[in-house]
């Protein structure tokens, strides 16, 4: 290619993965374009959620006291819903709060910080532009094209989300599947800060995040989630595509269905919508990020190389996006060393993710989106657990059952096989 560039390095995409990608290589001393389609930093974010802070250290020393997160996560609830009752599992440990282990985040004025830092290292930040296509010279992309401009870089950063043209552009992948993805829709209700404390029994900067499947999302694969921040609640519901599309129930539908349930309306009491939105978000990333991530002068990251993980449990994407731009930017620097920006020389980014917790982790949990899939963890296991503690606890003056008739009485209405609860659990053992 010409030696004749722009920028050392054009970043597309704005969130946390661009960021953290165009902060670092601007710190090693790479001219940087990051260009970003919102007209604002973060204002086509929906929202925010729980980010799993501490690789965040690595790039911005002490990050959870000078970035502006909401609440520390040291209070994490499970809860298996049903129609008329819920089950939850409540875990407490000061230990998440200090060091920060997971914050509460709202992506307009994170994103809008992060661009913030990226200039003050001498990031060139363009912001409300489209790329629109990519340049390329035989086989090595050269830069981007962006209405009647032409930019042109020793290399191209993919961070433009979850439908990455780029991706599709360079012909690494097609259109992603619907099983792939899943649709959100979230809310963000504003309530006073003592109430919130008070209503979620948490102090100062300490915050709650709930994890939710059963009804609230009526029996559809996926799940409720909820946490705090400062003000506000931010609540909604992820459900994959392909199996929202066969229910035929509407997703907004869904998610007022999950709001008015009597496990959640109480705590929504008296708040202010202050922000509603539906996203296509990464479903099962493990299939996603097994595709090729690079191509001369190309690398991809973040939610784009589909480095999102849901283990019913835990939803990550931010900690992971962050991770993956940290790998891309070694392995440009690296690449800088010797002026060689070939496919061998970007192969040096998968061999380096590999290697990092980002590779493990997908690694790791490779199995969970089909452990997911399983038809008993959206209805059954919630009656299953509900039945239970109702035999537990309801003392109608009829004569105590030993536990074990209880949980075979249980057993028999939920209408699960015992030899399916083995089947379930074996392959969540495999699968978590």
């Amino acid at each position: 290619m010409s030696e004749e560039v722009d920028f050392d390095v054009i970043v597309i995409g704005g969130g946390v993965a661009g960021a953290v990608c165009a902060y670092t290589l601007a710190n090693k001393g790479r001219e940087v374009l990051l260009i970003e389609r919102a007209a604002e930093p973060g204002s086509k974010n929906l929202s925010g959620g729980v980010f799993y802070c501490r690789v965040m250290e690595q790039v911005f020393p002490d990050f959870v006291n000078v970035a502006p997160v909401e609440r520390r996560i040291t209070r994490n609830c499970v809860s298996l819903i049903n129609e008329s009752s819920f089950v939850n599992i409540d875990y407490w440990d000061k230990r998440l709060s200090e060091p920060a282990n997971a914050v509460s985040v709202l992506r307009a004025k994170l994103d809008a910080w992060l661009l913030e830092q990226c200039e003050e290292a001498g990031v060139t930040v363009m912001p409300g532009v489209k790329v629109d296509s990519m340049i390329v010279e035989g086989q090595q992309i050269v830069g981007v094209s962006a209405g009647e401009d032409e930019l042109r870089a020793h290399v191209v950063v993919a961070a433009d989300g979850v439908n990455s043209f780029i991706a599709q552009q360079a012909g690494i992948r097609a259109k992603e599947p619907k099983k792939h993805l899943a649709v959100g829709v979230k809310s963000v209700i504003g309530l006073p800060r003592k109430v919130l404390e008070d209503r979620f029994n948490v102090r100062g900067n300490e915050g709650v995040a709930y994890a939710m499947v059963g009804d609230c999302t009526q029996g559809v694969a996926g799940g409720g989630f909820l946490y705090t921040n400062e003000e506000s609640i931010s609540i909604g519901v992820v459900m994959r595509l392909d199996d929202l599309e066969k229910s035929g129930l509407a997703s907004s539908d869904v998610h007022d269905h999950m709001l008015n349930h009597p496990a959640i309306a109480p705590l929504l009491e008296d708040g202010t919508l202050l922000e509603y939105g539906c996203h296509l978000t990464i479903e099962d990333g493990p299939a996603m990020v097994a595709h090729d991530l690079t191509r001369p002068g190309l690398v991809i990251i973040g939610d784009a190389a589909g480095f999102t993980l849901n283990t019913g449990l835990t939803i990550r994407g931010m900690d992971l996006a962050a991770g993956s731009a940290l790998a891309a930017a070694e392995a440009i620097e690296k690449a800088f060393q010797t002026m060689d920006f070939g496919q061998q020389s970007m192969d040096q980014y998968r061999a380096l993710l590999d290697s990092s917790f980002v590779g493990k982790d997908m690694a790791t949990y490779a199995k969970a989106p089909a452990f997911l899939e399983r038809p008993g963890m959206y209805k059954d296991y919630g009656k299953l657990g509900a039945e239970v503690f109702y035999g537990i606890f309801n003392h109608d003056l009829t004569p105590r059952r030993h536990i074990r008739k209880v949980g075979l009485d249980a057993l028999k209405a939920s209408g699960l096989k015992l030899t399916q609860i083995v089947g379930d659990v074996l392959a969540g053992i495999r699968a978590l």
